[in-house]
């Protein structure tokens, strides 16, 4: 059976490294995107079974781009999980708005992510 794969829009190499070693240990395979618009693109070409989408993109935002991914009929089911180190009061809503199927402040628990990623896309 074919490993599930996530990809994940993050600008930041560190915060990259820190997912890529959580999902190194599990049966998913990771791509990943570092701006907005390369996110959508990725995910246009070879759609992910999940997005992992950073809200602080260069290009374009993470909700931007959640946006768009939601009005293109390839990308539109994709659960996106958006992550955000801004976790100001209204920020759910606004994730939830631009077609989120999650949300997640930063800093969080590799644990809790990889928990909440299992919620959505259970693992083979």
């Amino acid at each position: 059976m074919k490993p599930k794969t996530i990809l994940y829009v993050e600008d930041n190499e560190f915060n990259r490294k820190i997912v890529r070693q959580l999902l190194a240990q599990t049966n998913y395979r990771l791509r990943e995107a570092t701006d907005g618009e390369m996110g959508i693109a990725a995910a246009q070409q070879e759609p992910p079974d999940l997005i992992l989408m950073d809200v602080q993109l260069p290009k374009i935002t993470g909700l931007e781009a959640t946006r768009r991914l939601r009005s293109d009929p390839r990308t539109a089911t994709i659960p996106i999980i958006v992550i955000t180190s801004y976790a100001l009061s209204g920020d759910a809503q606004k994730a939830k708005d631009a077609g989120a199927t999650g949300y997640l402040a930063k800093p969080y628990s590799p644990r809790d992510l990889l928990a909440r990623i299992r919620e959505i896309l259970p693992e083979q």
